[in-house]
């Protein structure tokens, strides 16, 4: 479960391998600042979440501009949409087209990535990644989202990324093999068959390893290469994050599949520590305020609120 303080930090409040101890002496050293010179400071994360607790997912779309053609990497499409699906679905959505600051990611349980290239970050957006990822904050990444210039580095947080600029797809019949039948993620579905794009050269990370849950023979050249899999890892002095890949979502239409649609929602759960089904069988609380329903002595019950966490995400 991911651990939420109460605490604040400021965002020059930076701890690193690396990073030079202030000199021990007293010769020369500056007062500490006054209140008034101390920079804004950002909460690390809402209270802690019990279970049993009904606080809905809080999740974070970072979507790009469209890249390509009708039909193909429709990030600002899938922004629309799937606000409106995790919406309904009870979870509260925040969204945008850059890169999300600290504030943002302040209370956010799951960052859901469709974009491309998104493994390009400067230092200070890395920091800010990893401040999110070692309070437990969870991944999504939709299809190019792994591409970047540092594949070594994007792979310590996703598992697996491709590098930017080489040639390294696979257009055709995507043919899944679930190889792990008994993820909760997986829960329901076959073997089964796309139209899509995938990549095949991957840059893995090696300790700790991915946990491949499907794979598929490249259309062109055959070679077997997992193509969904989680990813889990805790950042030193950190809380564990959990990351979830789907390599494919370069046809749009593709999310609209109901073996896809479901795997997505159990995995954004999955990978903010809520119970797998929570979005699957959410609904999104009543409007209050209508006809019938305030002082209005019906009787009516309002719905029940979205499912909350259970223990580890199980």
């Amino acid at each position: 479960m991911m651990v939420r303080t109460i605490s604040v930090v400021t965002l020059a409040a930076v701890v690193g391998v690396g990073v030079a101890a202030a000199p021990s002496g007293v010769e020369g050293r500056q007062p500490p600042p006054t209140a008034s010179q101390q920079q804004p400071a950002v909460p690390s994360a809402a209270p802690t979440v019990q279970a049993g607790d009904t606080r809905p997912v809080h999740i974070y779309i970072r979507a790009g501009l469209k890249s390509h053609g009708e039909g193909a990497h429709d990030y600002p499409q899938f922004l629309a949409d799937w606000s409106k699906l995790l919406t309904d679905k009870g979870a509260l959505v925040d969204g945008s087209f850059h890169f999300p600051t600290a504030q943002e990611l302040a209370t956010t349980d799951v960052m859901v990535m469709y974009k491309g290239d998104a493994g390009y970050m400067t230092a200070s957006e890395k920091q800010v990644m990893e401040d999110y990822l070692k309070r437990g904050g969870g991944l999504i990444s939709v299809h190019d989202t792994l591409c970047g210039d540092d594949p070594q580095y994007y792979s310590s947080i996703v598992g697996g990324s491709k590098l930017h600029g080489e040639r390294n797809f696979s257009s055709g019949a995507i043919k899944y093999t679930v190889v792990d039948k008994a993820s909760p993620i997986m829960k329901g579905i076959t073997d089964f068959e796309i139209n899509d794009e995938a990549f095949f050269k991957i840059t893995w990370a090696k300790s700790p390893e991915v946990k491949v849950l499907a794979t598929a023979p490249m259309p062109a050249g055959g070679e077997v290469v997992p193509q969904m899999w989680t990813y889990e890892r805790t950042i030193f002095g950190g809380q564990p994050f959990r990351s979830f890949v789907w390599m494919q979502g370069h046809t749009y239409t593709n999310f609209k599949n109901p073996q896809i649609e479901g795997m997505l929602l159990r995995a954004i759960a999955w990978a903010g520590h809520y119970p797998v089904e929570t979005l699957v069988n959410g609904s999104a609380p009543a409007r209050g305020g209508g006809r019938g329903r305030r002082g209005s002595g019906s009787g009516e019950e309002a719905p029940a609120a979205p499912a909350g966490r259970g223990r580890g995400g199980e």
